[in-house]
Order: C-alpha cells, then structure tokens, then sequence
C-alpha cells in the first residue's frame, strides 16, 4: 500500500480548527481554482513569464500545504524557488510531475471529505 498524498494529521488539523464542514467547502474551492494555477505555469513557461511562474507556484504551494498535501507543496516550492530552468523541456516535464502529484491529491482529498 503506497502512503497517501496527504498528510493526515494536517488535514485533521484544519478540520479541527474551521470545522469539518467548511474544511470540505475550502477543499472544494482549492479544487475548482488549482486547475488554474496549475494552467497559469503552462501559460507563464510558454510565455518565459518568470513573475506569473513564480506567483502561480506559490499560490499552489501554500494552498498545498493547508490541506496536507505536502509532496505537491514542496513541488510547487521547488518551481517557486528555481524558477525556469536552462532547458524548457525539462521545466515542461516538471510541470507534467507536479500535475500528476496535484491529481493524485485532489483524489486523496475528495476521498477524504466524502468519507
């Protein structure tokens, strides 16, 4: 059995501290808008937009991290911190990383709050 994307003991931290059921509509809201963060790297790596790359990576990390989610946080800080890198395949192969580990939790989130 592999671990899970999500830290558990953050996760019951914020329910503890909002509630479990405001946890579930703010893990709703991180799901409707991480598709777009996620977009706006694509956007800023094509348009070698360092400022919207940088903003987009951090927007994901810290929203990430709330929810537990701390592998695709730590990606996004690596992005956020590095910047592009001398070879724009390889920045597009990360970008293809971290979308899979965002998929990967956004599953293990909605695992958590229906259950």
């Amino acid at each position: 059995m592999s671990a899970s994307p999500i830290d558990l003991a953050t996760f019951a931290e914020l329910q503890d501290a909002v509630g479990t059921d405001f946890a579930v509509e703010l893990v709703d809201t991180f799901l409707e808008e991480a598709p777009a963060m996620l977009a706006d790297l694509r956007v800023a790596l094509a348009a070698a937009d360092a400022d919207l790359y940088r903003r987009s990576a951090h927007s994901l990390k810290s929203n990430s991290n709330t929810f537990g989610a701390m592998t695709l946080g730590m990606m996004a800080r690596d992005i956020e911190l590095g910047g592009f890198s001398a070879d724009a395949a390889d920045d597009a192969r990360t970008l293809d990383t971290l979308e899979l580990a965002y998929a990967a939790a956004a599953g293990a989130l909605k695992d958590l709050c229906s259950g």
